[in-house]
């Protein structure tokens, strides 16, 4: 397979007025969290955000290691729902010393550039900064971070920035190609 050139960029706030709004979508759009750890709903929202954009880090879980993740104290997913349909997600996963990582965040193709996007990112990052309220013993937030890269959609940085993330690193690396899920062919308009 042939190797393709891939920058991340890893961006942070450190503090939750560093949170900047986003208007809500019109119409039915409503974000729930997935309270009980579903390894199968998990793997599907991974795939279908992540299948045209060559995701596939978390392809090779068996359905133990999902379950494992899942079920790690802290981790939350909060998914958002256009008039009953699962649109996209955003998925926390805290870390040592009140730093939360929004591990995944996207959309399904047919909803992107819908403005569905920035309200689930704006509502998933206030999630992170009040992690602690949901788990108690946890030490409070005091920086939330992500990284995004050359694969994801091409508003993904500027959704980001939108937000209030700030860019603190930048690194390009070679990366194998490699099959994903999806898109079938023909599943969206070119």
């Amino acid at each position: 397979m042939p190797n393709l050139a891939v920058t991340t960029w890893s961006l942070e706030q450190t503090s939750p007025d560093d949170l900047l709004p986003a208007e809500a979508p019109q119409g039915d759009v409503r974000i729930v969290r997935a309270e009980v750890p579903s390894p199968e709903f998990s793997r599907f929202l991974y795939a279908s955000v992540g299948g045209d954009i060559l995701w596939t880090d978390r392809l090779g879980w068996t359905y133990a290691r999902w379950q494992e993740h899942l079920e790690r104290p802290g981790v939350e997913t909060w998914v958002a729902y256009d008039r009953g349909t699962p649109a996209g997600y955003v998925e926390l996963s805290p870390q040592d010393d009140g730093v939360v990582e929004i591990e995944y965040f996207g959309l399904i193709p047919p909803f992107r550039g819908r403005r569905i996007g920035g309200y689930l990112l704006a509502y998933g990052t206030a999630r992170a900064w009040d992690l602690a309220e949901r788990w108690p013993g946890r030490a409070p937030t005091k920086r939330v971070w992500l990284h995004t890269c050359s694969k994801d959609g091409e508003h993904a940085m500027a959704n980001y920035q939108r937000r209030g993330f700030k860019l603190f690193d930048t690194k390009v690396e070679e990366e194998a190609v490699a099959a994903t899920p999806g898109p079938w062919p023909g599943a969206y308009p070119a």
